[in-house]
C-alpha cells in the first residue's frame, strides 16, 4: 500500500489581496510560507518518492519547502525533448534526491479577463450573482477564461497518464498544485458529481491523503 498526497499551495500574495490569480505567476505570501512549512512538518515522516507540480511558482515554492523539511532535493525531469536531453541525470537517484515533474496541466484554472481583479470590485462591477456563477459553477466560463470542467479535461488525462502509473509502481506521490486542478483530481478519484464538486473547499497548505492499493483509492481521514 502506498499514498497519493495532494497539497494546495500556501496562501499567495494575491490570495492575501483577494484578487483573481489563475495563471498569473505570483509567489507565496508570508502566511503562505508558514502554511507550507506547517504542511512540511506534518509530512516529515512520510517518505515521498516522486513529486508533481504545476508551472506556477506558488505551487513550486510549497513543494520545495516540503522537501527541505525532509532534507531532500528535487530534480526536475523535463518533458521537452531538448530540455530533457540537456538536463541528463544518472538513472539512479541519490538517497536524498527525488524526481519532480512539472506541467501546465496541473496549473490553476485560467480566469481570463478576471485575472488581477479584486474579487469584491468584480462583484461591484458584474454583480454578486454573476461572479458567484463564474467562480462556483462547473461549466460556465468567466470572460475569456476556463470553467472547472475545462480544468478537469486538461488535468485528468495527465493524472491518468503520468501520476497513476507512479502509484501503480508502488511510489508515494506528492502533488503540489492548485484548488481547481486538485478539485479535478478529487472529482475523478471520488466520483463526485458535477453539481457537488464546486462546493468542495480545499484549505491552503493542508494535505489530503489517499491510500492506493490494488488500483483503488481510499481517502484517509
Amino acid at each position: 500500500m502506498n499514498y497519493l498526497i495532494l497539497v494546495r499551495h500556501g496562501q499567495s500574495i494575491w490570495n492575501l489581496e483577494n484578487r483573481f490569480t489563475g495563471w498569473v505567476d505570483v509567489p507565496l505570501s508570508e502566511k503562505g510560507i508558514k502554511e507550507a512549512m506547517d504542511c512540511a512538518t506534518e509530512l516529515k515522516d512520510m517518505e515521498i518518492d516522486v513529486a508533481f507540480t504545476s508551472k506556477l511558482i506558488r505551487a513550486q515554492e510549497t513543494l520545495f519547502l516540503i522537501l527541505a523539511k525532509q532534507k531532500k532535493s528535487g530534480i526536475f525531469l523535463h518533458e521537452s525533448e531538448k530540455r530533457n536531453e540537456w538536463s541528463l541525470h544518472p538513472v539512479r537517484f541519490g538517497e536524498t534526491e527525488i524526481p519532480i515533474f512539472s506541467n501546465d496541466a496541473l496549473n490553476e484554472r485560467f480566469y481570463g479577463n478576471l485575472q488581477g481583479q479584486n474579487k469584491q470590485e468584480a462583484r461591484d462591477k458584474f454583480g454578486e450573482e454573476q461572479v458567484f456563477i463564474w467562480r462556483r459553477s462547473y461549466d460556465v466560463r468567466p470572460p475569456g477564461g476556463e470553467c472547472l470542467k475545462d480544468t478537469y479535461e486538461r488535468t485528468i488525462p495527465y493524472f491518468k497518464e503520468k501520476i497513476i502509473p507512479q502509484l501503480e509502481n508502488g511510489k508515494n506521490v506528492l502533488v503540489a498544485a492548485h484548488g481547481n486542478s486538485l478539485r479535478s483530481m478529487i472529482k475523478y478519484i471520488e466520483n463526485i458529481s458535477d453539481e457537488d464538486i464546486p462546493k468542495l473547499e480545499l484549505a491552503t497548505g493542508k494535505p489530503v491523503y489517499y491510500q492506493f492499493e490494488d488500483g483503488k483509492f481510499r481517502k484517509e481521514e
